[in-house]
């Protein structure tokens, strides 16, 4: 039977709509196991692969001890992992473009972020409360004509 002969009237409608709930998440993740996602933060755009693991951080080719020298920017880049309870459970693989180091690890954590709900939809809660799920949207303003920088003038001088 199909759903239009099993309903006749707006009662039966009424009914058939609250009693369906929504189906739950399912995991998006492809032959080799992984869960795929993309980062952005300012100019940097991060491609992040998740799989399990031991927690090994892969970044463009590089790991991560070698291309995040400061501590402060290697914990921006775990945080996801820390707010999900699940540090060293998952390898990460990512190539990241454009921007300088602090953006690339903000689209790297973006990304970490969007591959753990793909990998895990029951994440998604934890993660978005956290404020890793949304796009850090602040870019550089652009500069002015008519001003040294966006919004600095050039130096007066009376005479």
């Amino acid at each position: 039977m199909t759903v239009a002969e099993e309903i006749k009237s707006f009662e039966d409608l009424r009914g058939a709509s609250s009693s369906s709930a929504p189906a739950p998440a399912l995991p998006k993740i492809d032959s080799l196991g992984r869960a795929y996602a993309t980062g952005k933060r300012k100019n940097a755009v991060a491609r992040v692969w998740v799989k399990r693991g031991v927690g090994k951080i892969t970044i463009n080719g590089r790991d991560i001890l070698a291309y995040l020298a400061r501590p402060s920017l290697r914990m921006l880049v775990n945080q996801p992992f820390s707010v999900a309870n699940r540090v060293d459970q998952f390898d990460v693989i990512c190539t990241v473009r454009g921007g300088g180091l602090s953006g690339q690890a903000g689209a790297i954590r973006h990304g970490i972020s969007r591959a753990l709900t793909c990998f895990e939809p029951g994440l998604r809660a934890p993660l978005k409360a956290g404020g890793f799920m949304t796009r850090d949207s602040r870019v550089v303003e652009r500069k002015k004509y008519g001003k040294a920088k966006a919004r600095r003038s050039f130096q007066f001088s009376k005479r």
